[in-house]
């Protein structure tokens, strides 16, 4: 059994409604999909990436869908999940350091969340072997590796379709429903498992980057 918690074509800018942007991104839907990219010369280096949240928050197991299509890189996109401040509360409580897309605030500063980087292409080591990894918080452990099929901007020609689950503390993650990576959480790195919270996307400059038909559920 599953309950929708939010849908979204993101097709125009009204689907954007509450979202959260954290850092210099830019929003436009030139082809009726969401097209992300970062105001921000690369060479600014983690100023210019940026984190967009999503506007529901889970308490607990959830799926996570949604259609992406790379159109120029490198650059590099991740999603996070279960993110809470490191009391539990909302990563947007007001009591919270403001957040401005630098990866070393999402690691290793005031929240907790799980990261799974997805399509990995910023530096040349990740080009030439391309995985999906997964890294816990409130720290920077990599916890989990998989092969990511995406293919580089050359030879995409399509939106690729994207699900995450996270049930009873394990992850499985598939790209065109070919399975990923598989992990899960038994509390032996970075604490114990977390159990809900924010989800939010992220890119690194000068990555530019398309989603649509995004689908939250509980589970």
């Amino acid at each position: 059994m599953s309950t929708e918690l939010y849908r979204s074509a993101l097709s125009a800018p009204a689907d954007l409604a509450g979202w959260r942007v954290e850092g210099p991104a830019v929003t436009s839907f030139p082809a009726g999909r969401l097209r992300l990219e970062s105001a921000a010369d690369p060479a600014e280096g983690q100023a210019a990436n940026f984190v967009a949240w999503l506007p529901v928050e889970t308490d607990g197991d959830l799926r996570l869908s949604w259609s992406f299509r790379p159109l120029r890189e490198p650059g590099l996109a991740m999603v996070f999940w279960a993110a809470r401040g490191r009391d539990g509360q909302s990563v947007h409580d007001a009591s919270l350091p403001a957040r401005t897309g630098e990866y070393e605030q999402y690691h290793s500063g005031a929240i907790d969340a799980y990261h799974l980087s997805y399509y990995r292409r910023m530096w040349a080591s990740e080009r030439s072997l391309h995985t999906c990894n997964v890294r816990k918080s409130h720290g920077f452990h990599l916890v989990a590796q998989g092969a990511d099929p995406l293919p580089a901007v050359l030879d995409a020609d399509r939106d690729y379709r994207l699900s995450l689950t996270w049930q009873d503390a394990t992850v499985r993650f598939t790209i065109d429903d070919i399975p990923c990576l598989t992990w899960t959480d038994e509390g032996s790195v970075g604490g114990a498992a977390r159990t809900g919270g924010a989800i939010g996307l992220r890119q690194m400059a000068p990555l530019i980057a398309e989603y649509s038909d995004l689908r939250i559920e509980a589970i």
